[in-house]
């Protein structure tokens, strides 16, 4: 792969999994102007992988991210944050798209992301964990929907994503607030599936749930992400339909008829 500034990736190719490591832990990983930029480019050269089912993103250093990095981003953009005539509000509209997209080809992806969150989880540190599939998290973690409390209205896809999530209830009182919430309270809300004593022990999980998850049959798993993803805005009704199609379309592939063969010569299935 390619070297990027903030971003560190470890292939375990024999167990099918990527660890995605934020990699500024000077800075308990906030998010710099190199995070928005490569962050679509590195989820697309993992996406690129095929040899690659699962992906675990961990923070190096005492923080898995304290969010945007707001003194490199006003140097980097103020002009047109602060532009007076719509040509510049336009170009800050674009910005904002721009940033927007590494989380959502990490929602979008066909492989299953794992966020492993220990201590602060920030602003865009949780927008980061939203677009995931699953969140394990240290008791010690401390998870904020800050931008409140910073003039800002949140637009990286916390306020978009959570509701599904955690509901609107707690979505709204993160959202309002911007108070800081324990690993306990994030399982309670149900945005944490578990949580860890350690850091050690919160890592561990997370690679073993990777491992787990890319062990079943990949266009199984594939499927299964995408009709949830699709369950996010259509009925229930249109998602049984939209599920029917994908297995009239899907269901005999090669991992299938290896379970058939299995069955029928009782034996374990050797999935691809």
């Amino acid at each position: 792969m390619k070297e990027y500034s903030f971003f560190e990736v470890q292939k375990f190719t024999d167990k099918r999994i990527a660890i995605l490591f934020l990699n500024h832990p000077d800075k308990r990983n906030a998010m710099d102007w190199s995070f928005w930029r490569d962050l679509p480019l590195v989820v697309e050269e993992i996406e690129q992988d095929k040899g690659i089912r699962s992906v675990v993103i961990m923070g190096k250093g005492k923080s898995f991210s304290t969010g945007l990095d707001i003194g490199d981003f006003f140097e980097k953009h103020n002009e047109v944050v602060t532009g007076a005539i719509g040509d510049i509000r336009e170009d800050f509209y674009r910005l904002l798209l721009q940033m927007q997209e590494g989380f959502k080809r990490i929602y979008e992806s066909e492989k299953v992301y794992i966020a492993a969150v220990h201590k602060h989880c920030i602003g865009g540190g949780l927008d980061l964990i939203s677009a995931c599939d699953i969140r394990l998290g240290t008791k010690d973690a401390s998870v904020s929907l800050r931008e409140t409390k910073v003039a800002i209205v949140a637009d990286m896809g916390s306020l978009n994503r959570l509701p599904s999530i955690i509901g609107q209830g707690n979505t709204r009182n993160m959202a309002f607030t911007g108070k800081d919430f324990s690993g306990e309270e994030c399982l309670r809300m149900c945005l944490f599936s578990e949580i860890f004593e350690t850091k050690e022990e919160l890592d561990k999980a997370a690679i073993r749930l990777a491992e787990d998850i890319a062990a079943n049959p990949g266009m199984a798993v594939r499927g299964t992400k995408q009709i949830l993803n699709y369950m996010d805005n259509h009925s229930i009704d249109e998602g049984m339909k939209y599920v029917a199609a994908w297995n009239a379309a899907f269901l005999d592939n090669k991992d299938f008829r290896e379970l058939v063969s299995a069955f029928r010569e009782k034996r374990q299935p050797n999935f691809i």
